[in-house]
């Protein structure tokens, strides 16, 4: 593993367990208990398994797609736009599988850092205590932030990373800055290929916004 910060372990440790909470916030007296964050974790690992799984489904179908129509092609521009269409597709679906099993090699050690390291195994929960206790106000400053969008339409992973950088700002006092550069990094490991560069857009207009309030 590339040596990382505490809170950036912790960071990511939050990411994966944020998708494990349910979808109605609610206090959550559990939380405070010190097996909580492991579990999770553990749980969005199987999770991201299935995901890889199913990414990796969709990859084999559509390079038989595309070599299908290959062979049934009369080598018309159109079949061949296509074919290459699906081709690139397969190999998209095929490197977000790859990024996502790059990042579950790791995940044996984040769950030996949470149950070992205080500092991460902390700030972890604080993240998602945040998080959780305080969604609908987070969503909110997401929501105004958004560009013909809405908080609902996001990408799960992008709307967890979202909500932790906002969390971030808004109740654990930590510097814009800092909160928006940790969340690109979260983005470009875990989330879609220019998916950082739309949280990074996202996050300073909720600055720019903190600053007109």
């Amino acid at each position: 593993m590339q040596e990382r910060k505490p809170r950036q372990i912790a960071r990511e440790l939050a990411l994966l367990s944020l998708s494990q909470l349910p979808v109605n916030p609610r206090k959550i007296d559990q939380l405070a208990t010190d097996q909580l964050l492991p579990k999770l974790v553990l749980a969005a690992v199987r999770t991201l398994r299935s995901e890889v799984q199913d990414t990796l489904d969709n990859a084999a179908g559509e390079l038989q797609r595309g070599n299908d129509r290959l062979l049934s092609s009369q080598t018309r521009a159109s079949d061949l736009n296509t074919a290459r269409t699906m081709v690139k597709e397969a190999i998209e679906y095929t490197q977000t599988a790859i990024n996502q099993l790059a990042a579950a090699v790791e995940f044996p050690e984040l769950i030996q850092l949470a149950n070992q390291d205080k500092q991460v195994h902390q700030y972890a929960k604080d993240i998602i205590i945040i998080v959780n206790d305080n969604r609908n106000e987070i969503d909110e400053q997401i929501s105004a932030a958004l560009v013909d969008w809405q908080v609902t339409r996001l990408a799960q992973i992008d709307r967890d990373i979202l909500r932790i950088a906002v969390a971030e700002m808004r109740f654990l006092s930590v510097p814009p800055s800092v909160a928006i550069n940790e969340a690109v990094e979260l983005a470009k490991r875990y989330s879609e290929e220019d998916s950082h560069r739309f949280i990074n857009g996202v996050l300073r207009r909720v600055t720019e916004q903190k600053k007109t309030a």
